[in-house]
């Protein structure tokens, strides 16, 4: 499994159970999930060049990379590795495909069936009920969310950074290993008009498809 495999599971893919005891007050809460709320709810689509860092539970460097990443409500996502290997996440809010071009296979799912499993759907939707399994905390410059106890998710944590005029620029994950997944994005833009193309994948000839709709 590369890398990038790992990181985009981590953050989309594969759930496992929490059970942390972390708690906040619900005063805190509410005031953080809201100011949260409020400056994503101005975001209705945004896209930008990112570069990753992947270090260990001890902080040494796993691996450096760099994509491009576009969102839009709702739950459209397209998460592109372009290096050191490519990897494609894409959702068009009903089917997702994530593409891993060094295995030559695609994974197709039910976006449905992915949104209880990571924080990072919550930049990509407006519902109450997602937005009630996350405890949601200020830290510098930003956010953090984290699975309330029972939510099944593979990230122990998300932090979302803002900068001076409140665009978004940077998150980082942290899976239950201890792994810390770090992006950073420039020449963003926010609200701009998004080829629906974006969010469409055409399996290409020759790779091996898990169709992991079927039956459901």
């Amino acid at each position: 499994m590369t890398f990038q495999t790992k990181t985009l599971n981590t953050i989309f893919i594969k759930p496992t159970v929490l059970a942390f005891g972390l708690i906040f007050s619900s005063q805190v809460w509410a005031s953080a999930a809201d100011d949260l709320k409020a400056k994503l709810a101005l975001m209705n689509s945004f896209e930008a060049k990112f570069s990753q860092q992947v270090k260990d539970e001890q902080g040494e460097l796993l691996q450096s990379g760099q994509g491009t990443i576009a969102l839009a409500h709702p739950l459209k996502i397209r998460w592109e590795q372009a290096s050191p290997d490519e990897t494609l996440f894409v959702s068009d809010g009903k089917k997702t495909f994530y593409f891993d071009a060094f295995s030559e296979q695609v994974t197709i799912m039910n976006t449905n069936g992915l949104i209880d499993t990571t924080p990072f759907i919550l930049l990509t939707t407006r519902e109450s009920a997602q937005w009630e399994k996350y405890q949601i905390s200020n830290i510098k410059q930003g956010y953090r969310i984290t699975p309330k106890p029972g939510i099944d998710s593979q990230v122990e944590r998300l932090d979302i950074s803002f900068n001076k005029v409140q665009n978004l620029s940077a998150i980082k994950v942290t899976d239950l290993s201890g792994q810390v997944s770090s992006f950073t994005f420039k020449d963003s833009r926010v609200n701009g008009k998004l080829a629906g193309s974006l969010f469409s994948f055409k399996i290409p000839e020759g790779v091996v498809v898990d169709d992991q709709t079927q039956g459901e």
